[in-house]
């Protein structure tokens, strides 16, 4: 019993001496580590200030004032270390051993942060564009170090690991898109009318671009009709709205209009067997 008090109160020494010790450099490094805080916060927002005169891309911006913000809290953590009298070599060579297994172990997000900053740098696409890729096409809404954000036409929002699109092909349709409408007219038709009819229509929908001008010509002579390509631009926003529009209004116009929209036909021509064997006995003659 003897022993065991006289252990604690060993301990009780023990402990007063460290905190005697060492209690003022921990606090005085806390501090350190909550004005490094503070003044990462502070340098970011000059920064960022600064760089609001540049014009940068939001996903460069941002990349920018995080490293800005790490840099300045690193600082202040080495500090703060040397305060508390740790040897800052052994702990970077530990750091360094655990960091090279960390990145063994995590590969792939490794690959979506270089992939991303590929991405930020290169600049294949930029916030605001429509994009199709890897199976999948949206409006991009956010590019970061590690995905890339769309947002579909349908509303749902579509999340592209960053590894996916670097070295992939890429269509970058940007911020308009050109629709690809065809109407199909009899053979019989005035094609001026129903050319002019067309471009009437383009100039009154306030979603069609005028610059590009819409293009408006003859595509195909098919079977039963003479097929008309409209091929208009409008803002990536208002494709399918626009697309459903313009097919409407057609339609209509060639009504009013009385210009026939033809449905698929084919002559069909029955020979009797008396017909038959005739053709068959000329061929054999004039073999």
């Amino acid at each position: 019993m003897t022993n065991q008090i006289a252990a604690i109160e060993h301990a009780k020494e023990k402990a007063v001496d460290l905190g005697m010790t060492y209690g003022p450099k921990v606090m005085v490094a806390i501090i350190i580590v909550l004005a490094g805080y503070f003044a990462a916060r502070w340098f970011a927002g000059v920064v960022d200030r600064w760089l609001a005169k540049l014009e940068l891309e939001p996903p460069v911006k941002q990349l920018i004032l995080r490293l800005v913000r790490l840099v300045v809290m690193v600082l202040f953590l080495l500090i703060a270390l040397t305060n508390l009298e740790i040897q800052l070599l052994p702990l970077i060579a530990g750091l360094g051993v655990a960091g090279a297994g960390v990145a063994f172990a995590m590969q792939g997000v490794l690959g979506n942060l270089f992939a991303g900053l590929t991405i930020i740098f290169t600049r294949p696409f930029r916030v605001g564009e429509y994009v199709s890729m890897v199976g999948v096409e949206g409006r991009v809404e956010a590019i970061e170090l590690f995905s890339t954000y769309l947002s579909h036409p349908d509303r749902s929002r579509i999340v592209v690991p960053n590894r996916k699109i670097v070295g992939e092909i890429l269509h970058n349709f940007g911020k308009i898109r050109q629709l690809d409408v065809v109407v199909g007219v009899a053979y019989s038709t005035d094609l001026n009318l129903a050319l002019s009819t067309i471009h009437s229509l383009m100039e009154k929908n306030p979603r069609v671009l005028k610059d590009p001008a819409p293009i408006v010509r003859v595509s195909v002579l098919a079977d039963s009709s003479v097929n008309i390509a409209i091929k208009p631009w409008v803002p990536v926003t208002e494709f399918a709205v626009a697309a459903s529009e313009i097919n409407q209004a057609v339609l209509e116009q060639f009504r009013t209009h009385q210009i026939s929209i033809p449905f698929p036909q084919r002559e069909i021509r029955i020979l009797n067997e008396q017909g038959v064997s005739a053709a068959v006995g000329i061929a054999a003659q004039k073999q």
